[in-house]
């Protein structure tokens, strides 16, 4: 297998039982979808919740798939269109449990060491941030975008080169029980809880059954591996426990608390950027990060830990964080050219909760407007939250008020009662969905603007963002 082949047909069968009809590719990544599929991908027909994989095959394979894995009792549908592995159908999905068995043959054949990162909030730009600083020292291999599910793990592993040094992986959940199995396949040798908040509480009967469930991220650590917990979070006794029942060999904490590992002693935050003066295990460190914000500057320390627990070179990963940039639609920057001036986007539209909106509020506080401009907050319905939807959307004025933003456009019924809690001098425009802002936002905008959009997916205020740039042919931000 050279160092471009992920995985041999032959190995391919071994691993999932399976057997292989027609010619296949070389085998060079992995794929659950045609719209992102690369020549040489291996491509899993996965039972979606609305499609089944089986309807891409085809078309998968003439885009150039290496070969696609399929259910024995369908290969025979597909046996003129291309290289084909029939895996055995045992379980609900046979081709999903294949990728698992792909999974753990990746991870059982890698000498890398691994990361595995959750949280209720910060997870994404976390593993980013990893991701940046250690390929700085060695092959590093991470989770595409937000692939920290039951199929984006499983999917991540199967991906991994043999020769990485570096594995970091993202592992998610909506409901207690979700990681247990998913730290299992990873088996991380470093573990690290970002935070915990009210994220998915309606799933929950309360914060700390949430604390409970990001705790199970370390039962799966390697046998005297590292756990990383935030110092600064009520829920830090809560994770304390799950971590010392584990097989951890050391527990790392970071945060500003006293008693922090990895504490930092003073926090600078610009519009551009942010400065962190921090002890990491008692030697201190001063570095820039080139994404601003409080939350990612807190962040910052977690990941520190986590390069101190790996061995890895503390200076070189201070020196890498000038370079940081943010994940799209995590804080990403743009400028826009109105016809009479500039003004500004930061796209938050990646999701929300009641922390990730306190915190992009924050940022939109940092950054500095023109002559007449003003902040603006669009912000969408934060979903998941239970019974007390309607009170922590309604608590997110204060904050509001405190970071001085101009005007709130919300779209959603949740987010009205944000909208009414609001002086009549703050409220921009409250619509039902997210595309009933788009028009009256692009006129309302002006130069020396600055403006913030955050909600969850489903709400969709990505398409606000896609409309801002698409209207002011905007360009990336220096």
């Amino acid at each position: 297998m050279t160092a471009s082949t992920l995985w041999t047909p032959d190995t391919l069968a071994t691993v999932t039982g399976g057997t292989v009809h027609g010619n296949p590719k070389p085998i060079a990544g992995a794929s659950i979808d045609t719209r992102t599929l690369q020549p040489g991908d291996l491509f899993f027909a996965v039972k979606g919740e609305a499609r089944d994989g089986h309807d891409f095959v085809r078309q998968a394979l003439a885009q150039g798939a290496g070969m696609a894995v399929v259910a024995a009792g369908r290969a025979e549908e597909f046996a003129s269109a291309g290289g084909v592995l029939a895996v055995p159908e045992a379980g609900e999905d046979p081709v999903l449990d294949a990728m698992r068995r792909l999974g753990l043959a990746a991870r059982a054949r890698t000498d890398a060491k691994i990361v595995a990162v959750t949280g209720s909030v910060g997870k994404t730009g976390t593993k980013e941030a990893l991701r940046h600083v250690l390929a700085e020292q060695g092959p590093t291999h991470a989770s595409v975008a937000s692939y920290n599910n039951h199929w984006g793990v499983p999917l991540t592993l199967t991906r991994m080169p043999a020769e990485a040094a570096y594995g970091v992986f993202e592992i998610g959940m909506n409901h207690g029980g979700e990681i247990v199995p998913l730290s299992a396949l990873v088996r991380p040798h470093v573990a690290l809880v970002t935070t915990v908040e009210p994220v998915h509480i309606e799933h929950f009967a309360s914060l700390s059954a949430i604390a409970d469930a990001k705790g199970e991220i370390f039962s799966g650590l390697e046998p005297g591996g590292v756990a990383i917990i935030n110092r600064d979070n009520p829920a830090y006794p809560r994770l304390l426990t799950h971590a010392l029942a584990s097989r951890a060999g050391r527990v790392i904490s970071f945060g500003e608390h006293e008693e922090a590992d990895v504490r930092a002693s003073r926090i600078v935050t610009r519009p551009d950027l942010s400065v962190v003066e921090a002890s990491v295990m008692g030697v201190p460190v001063t570095y820039q990060i080139g994404t601003a914000g409080r939350h990612v500057a807190m962040n910052s320390l977690g990941m520190m830990a986590v390069v101190h627990a790996l061995g890895a070179d503390l200076a070189r990963a201070a020196l890498s964080l000038a370079s940081l940039k943010p994940p799209v639609g995590r804080g990403e920057r743009t400028a826009l050219w109105l016809p009479d001036g500039e003004a500004f986007l930061i796209d938050e539209s990646y999701n929300a909760n009641p922390a990730s909106v306190r915190a992009a509020l924050a940022t939109l506080a940092a950054v500095e407007t023109g002559p007449r401009g003003r902040r603006i907050a669009i912000l969408g319905d934060m979903l998941e939250l239970g019974k007390g939807g309607e009170a922590h959307h309604r608590d997110l004025a204060e904050a509001v008020e405190a970071h001085v933003v101009d005007h709130v456009f919300t779209a959603g019924p949740l987010m009205r009662h944000l909208f009414e809690a609001l002086p009549m001098s703050r409220r921009g425009i409250a619509a039902a969905t997210s595309a009933e802002l788009v028009d009256p936002l692009l006129d309302f905008l002006r130069p020396g603007d600055a403006v913030m959009v955050k909600g969850s997916n489903s709400i969709r205020m990505g398409r606000i963002v896609e409309a801002l740039k698409a209207r002011y042919a905007s360009r990336q931000a220096p």
